[in-house]
């Protein structure tokens, strides 16, 4: 049985003047974006990485846009620490990018780690240690000056050594499990480690405020984070990061907040990949400042390859409904939501919209290759017509008469409630020939011929009948008229054409072809209908008029 009583509030809130956050109304540029894949990822994996899927991971990243890479934890693996030797002798880090390590505040530690960095021409040494009450008396067993000394000492031998290896080094301090620490102590010992690092134009410091586990709502954190920033010493010379995980599914919240808090910079992984339930997302963080018109400086525009090649390496699966990759985030099955979409892409395509604003869909889908039709509009037993019409008419070129799709509409449904499926763009096509375009229907016609006077039209038409061959002279109002009309006279028929509607399927001029459609009504006012395409207009209105007839005689 659940027992709420032996929880309580593990926090410590800033206090509550450090609220400016709450004025912004949104974040106005990028951050500084770290990932942190490849270690803090990585070591959550069932299976981490190999040296080569590393490797193909890395270039992953590369292309991405990353310019600050944590690549491991060099002291603590052989594998680490040849990939990152790889990386260097192999002259695979760029001028412009950064690889990041991870050290505890140990000196042997310390020291495997700058051998691994040596002649790296860009490498951010990240050295931590935990200041929470938890560790302090449970782990520790320390009193608060005992465990600043240690972040104090650590500054004191990065410093030291990275005047004696080649390369070139900035330095990380992270206070481990910030957010159960007391907002005042964590700035004491950042201030400390600040002090011995001496933060200048030349020596830009990285403060790093890890979640390490969630502990409040985001509004706490958001609280912590500008208490630090407005009162970190030398910090027009320190890189203030954030580094959020997601114990109570917030992280992406938390980082959105901390960033409006004054936060530079952010630590996370592609697809929120994890200790626990796993570090911020900076897909959705990136996808979320583009969706308000910021570029987030990340290439994100081929999600599909980048899901793909996620899952290849790390052998985790994209979530469905994980924000803008899941395979089903942009898809709607239900009936309004898809007439909506339709009509809202019709619309933006008729005006010449460039700003996106089409309901249920947050940004267009091609901005990051995935598609409208079959990818947005989801065809099950839940679909509406206007969602199935839409995607004839994207991938086919059909556009039905609104009573025409509500018909086809069930007709879809049916199938997919009956055999318990969803329905494929080409299902559907195939389910429209078969319903509206027989390949034999009951009657045929073979030639016609017109005489017109005035706005009278005759007709001279021969019926296929089962072989036998039948002509009929006829007269109407115009062309469909008089075929129509010899049509009854031919078969004896009582039915009313009741809807008539054409149009081009592509191109323009003599050689585009021309879609028919046509509802015949008969007493009672059950409807059947028929499709005709020819590049001949008569022609095609002709034999959507025999299809339709062909299946109100089947219904006899």
């Amino acid at each position: 049985m659940m027992d709420a009583s032996k929880y309580r509030v593990g926090y410590f809130p800033a206090d509550r003047r450090y609220n400016k956050w709450v004025e912004r109304d949104h974040i106005e540029k990028p951050p500084v974006w770290c990932s942190v894949d490849m270690r803090d990822g990585n070591q959550s994996l069932v299976i981490p990485m190999s040296l080569e899927e590393k490797l193909a991971y890395y270039r992953t990243l590369l292309a991405v846009g990353f310019k600050e890479i944590e690549v491991g934890f060099p002291a603590a693996s052989d594998t680490e620490y040849a990939f990152l030797r790889a990386l260097i002798e192999g002259n695979m880090i760029p001028q412009d990018v950064s690889v990041q390590v991870l050290t505890q505040c140990r000196e042997h530690i310390i020291r495997r780690t700058f051998e691994a960095c040596a002649g790296a021409p860009s490498a951010i040494i990240h050295f931590y240690n935990s200041l929470s009450v938890a560790q302090r008396e449970q782990v520790f067993g320390m009193s608060r000056e005992e465990i600043k000394e240690i972040a104090i000492e650590g500054a004191r031998m990065v410093k030291r050594l990275a005047a004696e290896y080649e390369g070139n080094f900035r330095f990380e301090y992270s206070p481990e499990s910030f957010t159960g620490t007391e907002p005042e102590y964590a700035l004491e010992v950042c201030n400390a480690v600040l002090d011995v690092l001496e933060p200048s134009a030349d020596n830009n410091v990285i403060i790093n405020l890890p979640v390490t586990v969630e502990l409040s709502s985001p509004h706490i954190y958001a609280g912590q984070v500008e208490f630090m920033s407005e009162n970190l010493k030398y910090r027009e010379f320190v890189t203030l990061s954030l580094h959020p995980h997601n114990d109570r599914g917030t992280g992406v919240a938390d980082t959105e907040l901390a960033l409006l808090a004054g936060a530079d910079r952010v630590e996370g992984t592609l697809f929120g990949n994890g200790e626990r339930t796993g570090n911020v997302d900076i897909i959705t963080l990136a996808m979320n400042m583009y969706a308000h018109g910021i570029d987030p400086g990340l290439d994100l525009s081929n999600m599909p390859r980048l899901v793909e090649e996620y899952e290849k390496y790390t052998r985790m699966q994209v979530y469905a409904r994980a924000p803008y990759a899941g395979e089903l985030v942009f898809a709607a099955f239900s009936g309004s939501h898809q007439d909506a979409i339709a009509k809202g892409m019709r619309y933006r395509q008729n005006n010449g919209q460039h700003i996106w604003n089409v309901p249920y869909l947050p940004i267009d889908p091609r901005d990051i290759s995935r598609t409208y039709d079959a990818e947005v509009i989801r065809v099950n037993s839940q679909s509406g017509k206007g969602g199935i019409s839409y995607l004839l008419e994207q991938n086919y070129g059909y556009i039905m008469p609104p009573k025409m799709r509500e018909h086809f509409s069930y007709l879809c449904k049916g199938v997919s409630d009956r055999q318990h499926k969803e329905l494929k763009v080409d299902e559907m096509l195939a389910l429209f020939r078969e319903n509206y375009i027989p390949e034999q229907p009951a009657v045929r016609a073979e030639n016609f011929h017109f005489n017109r006077d005035g706005d009278n039209v005759q007709i001279r038409i021969t019926f296929l009948q089962n072989g036998e061959r039948t002509v009929v002279e006829a007269e109407g109002n115009g062309s469909l008229s008089a075929v129509n009309n010899a049509l009854k006279a031919y078969s004896g028929e009582q039915y009313t054409l009741q809807v008539f509607t054409q149009h081009s399927m592509q191109g323009q001029g003599s050689q585009s072809v021309a879609a028919s459609y046509i509802g015949l009504e008969r007493a009672g006012g059950e409807m059947f209908w028929g499709v005709g395409t020819n590049t001949d207009v008569i022609r095609a209105s002709t034999n959507a008029l025999l299809n339709a007839f062909h299946n109100m005689m089947l219904a006899e």
